[in-house]
């Protein structure tokens, strides 16, 4: 994975998400609920209040915020330290209101619940625990340390012990459980962002190649014709030159140089202006392509067709584009075949009038049997069948994010991926096609992805066409 990639993953990704506008606005609004819960209650309910204290702490708040309005800029974003101090601020001043009011005896206790909910959902764990930590210390000390309720007739207003540790408990439950809630759903949500970030990052880096072999397939048609006359002139200038030593090595020297160039450009393309047989190939030729990167690791990879070895007559094949979402998601899928290999990994490619399928297996180990409904989600556990730690490749200790890139990448062109674990037998493909007996070597991993023949297939009639242009800025 590339360094801008293994920064987006890092665990600083998540600071800096607020906006200090954001907590702004809303404390704005809790001043309001505030101030209106006093005057109703002061003028309303008849209570007597700790009115002179409950207003500094509601001006605290109100002087928190012009001072951020007006110091910092607009568009400041917390970092995770503001963002803890900030909600331990709100939970301080609401805590204050609540000791001068009843403690747990007042309804508006429930608002505590706020500052957690928002930690678990912007801050990493040990900040979340520190502020749901105080949070509950401040639950526990409210039910005794507190300014009773009082009627201006003297009645003290009160309920219930009963209730009041109800209250308590339900408060605490509320801490735990909305914690921990807000915080697997955004971590759920945060994990998709960013393997969605990674997918869209290695889908631009396999157009970006794509499309670099369609401007080198350029350069070698459109420099061909140069380069043959430079060698031509080159060429007569040696033989009218035959009196002049010195100048005649110089010419024989550039006709050498154009002739080593064209060899040059005629290794690394193709002739032709985004020649459209890079656009468009057999089936098989794509998938031994997109494999061809792991073929040399150490780990034999055999290619079968429709259960066969022998390659199919080419007339027979389907042509399919070279999508670059093809290619990228099945090589993904060989890579992590190979790297879980012992010795040997199977691709096999087969097509029928309706579907087309690659199916990827391996000796490895499999996948563990309590993640297979799992499997495609970002951020799994490795690929172990059991959970000890493999030394021997401890980068994989992590994501299954080259797994969850396959999977969207390849549903995208139309496919449907089921993920299973072979037999030590063979015994779940005994009964099946003998394209699927084929793979009976496959004991670990195995990957079979379905197209609907459509899907995939374009049809090539009176050949390709003409070769397009290809626009280049500069």
């Amino acid at each position: 994975m590339s360094d801008q990639a293994q920064a987006i993953f890092a665990n600083t990704a998540r600071s800096e998400w607020v906006r200090l506008r954001t907590l702004i606005n809303l404390r704005w609004l809790a001043i309001a609920g505030q101030c209106f819960a006093i005057a109703f209650a002061f003028y309303g309910l008849d209570l007597e209040l700790q009115l002179g204290l409950s207003v500094a702490a509601i001006g605290a708040s109100v002087i928190f915020n012009l001072a951020a309005t007006f110091i910092l800029p607009e568009n400041k974003r917390l970092s995770q330290r503001e963002t803890t101090l900030t909600l331990l601020f709100d939970l301080a001043q609401l805590v204050f209101l609540l000791y001068l009011n009843g403690g747990l005896h007042n309804p508006f206790a429930l608002l505590i619940l706020a500052p957690v909910t928002i930690s678990a959902t912007v801050l990493r764990l040990n900040a979340t625990l520190l502020v749901g930590g105080i949070a509950m210390l401040a639950i526990s000390v409210l039910p005794f340390l507190y300014i009773p309720l009082h009627l201006n007739s003297g009645e003290t207003v009160e309920l219930p012990q009963l209730f009041v540790a109800g209250y308590w408990v339900a408060l605490v439950i509320g801490v735990l459980f909305l914690g921990g809630y807000a915080r697997r759903v955004t971590n759920e949500t945060f994990s998709m962002s960013q393997a969605l970030s990674a997918t869209q990052m290695a889908l631009a880096r396999e157009h970006q190649l794509t499309l670099l072999g369609g401007v080198v397939a350029a350069a070698a048609h459109e420099m061909g014709t140069p380069l043959a006359t430079i060698k031509l002139v080159a060429s007569e200038l040696a033989e009218e030159l035959s009196d002049k030593p010195e100048l005649r090595e110089d010419a024989e020297l550039i006709t050498s140089q154009a002739e080593r160039l064209r060899e040059i450009l005629r290794d690394m393309g193709r002739a032709g202006k985004d020649d459209l047989h890079l656009r468009m190939a057999p089936l098989t030729a794509i998938v031994q392509e997109a494999a061809e990167p792991h073929e040399n690791r150490g780990i034999i990879i055999h290619f079968l067709y429709n259960g066969s070895k022998e390659q199919p007559r080419l007339e027979t094949i389907p042509i399919a584009m070279r999508n670059p979402e093809f290619i990228h998601g099945v090589r993904n899928l060989v890579q992590n075949a190979v790297d879980f290999a012992k010795t040997t990994v199977w691709v096999q490619t087969v097509w029928s009038e309706g579907s087309i399928r690659v199916v990827v297996g391996d000796d490895g180990p499999g996948y563990p049997s309590e993640l297979l409904g799992r499997i495609g989600d970002p951020f799994l556990s490795k690929r172990k069948a059991a959970s000890a730690k493999d030394e021997s490749r401890p980068e994989y200790e992590g994501m299954g994010l080259g797994l969850f890139i396959a999977k969207t990448m390849l549903e995208r062109t139309g496919a449907e991926l089921t993920f299973t674990n072979g037999r030590p037998d063979g015994y779940q493909l005994k009964n099946q096609s003998a394209a699927m007996q084929a793979l009976q070597g496959a004991t670990g991993a195995i990957v079979n992805v379905r197209w609907a023949r459509g899907a995939l297939e374009v049809e090539q009639t009176g050949g390709f066409g003409d070769n397009q242009r290809i626009p280049v800025d500069g």
